[in-house]
């Protein structure tokens, strides 16, 4: 299983490192790259063009601003596409997230949360699971874990 985090660029790298975090609870492979659908076109059009080809079964796809990345990569590719709007300097990540979930028909693009990095790696996961059924078995104790978390906090807040 495999996964390929897409970043339109480095400054994305803060969010890339929290959904790698969650690949790497779960124990999924991937690959981090650094690819611009404006600065380096051909590079993402090859990249979605043999995604596939190369083991990837899911892209995550991180970019703000014009944050055209997503819809690019799931324009070429038939993989699913999962964007992360990243938060920018204007309109505080609302220019990123309506590039991200405004795809048009027939391009589809599974968008999270603006800076949105554990539920972009949560929904990856989700993803896999799948095809494979060991992951299905970690979610689930995942999200038992969350519950038990959540109930302890209350507990404690009880006294």
């Amino acid at each position: 299983m495999k996964a390929s985090i897409i970043m339109g660029s480095i400054s994305d790298k803060t969010i890339g490192d929290k959904v790698t975090k969650i690949l790497d609870e779960f124990g999924v492979q991937y690959e981090l790259r650094v690819i611009s659908a404006h600065r380096t076109p051909y590079v993402a059009k090859d990249f979605a063009e043999n995604a596939e080809e190369n083991g990837t079964e899911v892209i995550v796809a991180i970019a703000g601003k014009a944050a055209h990345l997503a819809g690019v990569l799931a324009g070429i590719s038939p993989l699913p596409v999962i964007g992360i709007p990243a938060k920018s300097s204007t309109m505080d990540g609302l220019d990123s997230l309506l590039s991200v979930v405004q795809m048009p028909k027939g391009v589809p693009v599974a968008t999270v949360a603006i800076d949105g990095g554990e539920n972009g790696g949560l929904l990856a996961v989700q993803m896999l699971s799948i095809k494979y059924p060991e992951l299905r078995k970690k979610f689930k104790e995942y999200k038992e874990k969350m519950a038990q978390d959540t109930i302890a906090a209350d507990q404690q807040l009880k006294g």
